[in-house]
Formats: structure tokens, C-alpha cells, sequence
């Protein structure tokens, strides 16, 4: 996902334009991705090799048959009895070696990686990756504790607000949840500049109802949006 310098301009008036009327502090945070989930090949790789030799076993299906196709010869006396048993296990156990390759391979692919991988986990690492930016960004650290991250991993399609206790506990829910929204409302559409902008306009209008400008109101966090360009967290 792209975002124009047009894009970043607008985004940083209009931090700068809510912060105007409020004592809180707004940063905006775009992400590329926040992991590289090198977990999820591993888990569908082991997952098929499990179990898709134990269901065609339900379904009729002989090892000893798979050996004797590829040119492998049947045991003929009832004598060789752990002769059979012995071939049956190992293509048995070289048809999952050969399927957990397979996955693995495909599912290392990173849009099928990603697709895979379960919403939860995506979920996970967009907060952490978020609560890192908070920190780094001094958000946890201004003087009324009324700091707001607005943040957006674009691989995950993940979009995350992060308001400090100062006014996190004065607003419901509900309005984080409209900011959000117009985030990814934004997103959506791949027009990222229109969804931070509304996502910014929409927090300053909470800031302000609930947390009015000092005498001072310095700019205590940079305006300008932030775009991650390092490698994704694990």
C-alpha cells in the first residue's frame, strides 16, 4: 500500500489541526506488515502430514499399494509378515515426509502464508506491534496521559486505536470504534490518506470534547505520519 507525499501532508495538518483544540497528543502509524508468521507453514505442513494419510487409511487406502505402483515388489508368503509391515510403515511415513514438504512450500509463499494464517494471530501482532509504537513515539508519556495512536498494519488488513488512560476511561467504547472504522473505511477503498485523515479528525473531536487545551498546549508528539520500513516483528 502506497501513500502519496500529498497524502502525508494532509495527514499532518490535520494532526496538527486537532491537536489545536485539545490538551492530547495524536500520532498516526502505517505498518507494511507486523510479522512474518514463519510459524504458519510449519503448522498446515504438520497438520496435512497428520492427517491426510490417516484419513485415506479410513478410506481404504493400502500403503503396500502406493510401494508396489512405483515398482516395488508384494511380499507372497504369510511368513514375511513384519517384512509387509515393515514396507507399509515406511510409505506410510514417506508419504507424510513427502506432503509436509509440499505444504510447507506452498504455504511459505507470502500471500498464501498470510491468508492462512489465523485471524487472531494477525490480530495479536497488529496490537503488539501497535503498543511498541505507542511507547516509542512518547504517547505513554505526555502530561495529561491523553496520548492516542492511530495504527494501521496494511499485510494484516489490521487497524488499531491505542488511547491513553487520561481519556480512554472518559469516552465509550463505541467512539474508538467509529475511529476505527473510518480508518479502515479508508483502507478499504486504498485511499489510506482519506481513512487517517477522517480516522484524525474524528479523535481531535473526542480530545476536545473531553480534554480542553492548556494555556500552553505544546505539541508534545511529531504530527507527521510514521511509516514502518523495517522488517516485520516476530
Amino acid at each position: 500500500m502506497k501513500i502519496s507525499p500529498e497524502d502525508k501532508a494532509r495527514i499532518a495538518q490535520a494532526v496538527a489541526e486537532a491537536e489545536a483544540s485539545t490538551a492530547g497528543e495524536i500520532s498516526c502509524v502505517l505498518a507494511p506488515s507486523v510479522g512474518d508468521y514463519r510459524e504458519t507453514p510449519l503448522f498446515w505442513a504438520a497438520a496435512a502430514s497428520l492427517i491426510i494419510p490417516a484419513a485415506a487409511l479410513l478410506l481404504g487406502f493400502k500403503p503396500q499399494a502406493l510401494a508396489t505402483m512405483f515398482g516395488g515388489w508384494s511380499v507372497g508368503h504369510a511368513a514375511d509378515v513384519d517384512a509387509t509391515i515393515f514396507s507399509a510403515l515406511t510409505t506410510y511415513i514417506g508419504l507424510q515426509a513427502a506432503i509436509f514438504v509440499a505444504v510447507a512450500l506452498i504455504v511459505s509463499l507470502p500471500p498464501v502464508r498470510r491468508a492462512l494464517t489465523p485471524g487472531a494471530r494477525k490480530a495479536e501482532m497488529t496490537h503488539r506491534a501497535a503498543v511498541a509504537q505507542f511507547q516509542a513515539l512518547g504517547l505513554a508519556n505526555t502530561r495529561g496521559r491523553t496520548g492516542i495512536l492511530i495504527f494501521a498494519a496494511a499485510a494484516e488488513h489490521r487497524a488499531e486505536v491505542i488511547a491513553d488512560e487520561g481519556i480512554f476511561s472518559k469516552a465509550p467504547q463505541a467512539v474508538w470504534d467509529e475511529v476505527v472504522g473510518l480508518l479502515i473505511e479508508g483502507l478499504k477503498h486504498d485511499k489510506p490518506g482519506d481513512g487517517f485523515v477522517a480516522a484524525v479528525r474524528r479523535a481531535g473531536q473526542i480530545l476536545a470534547e473531553h480534554v480542553p487545551p492548556d494555556a500552553d498546549n505544546p505539541n508534545e508528539t511529531p504530527d507527521d505520519l510514521v511509516i514502518l520500513t523495517k522488517g516485520p516483528r516476530k
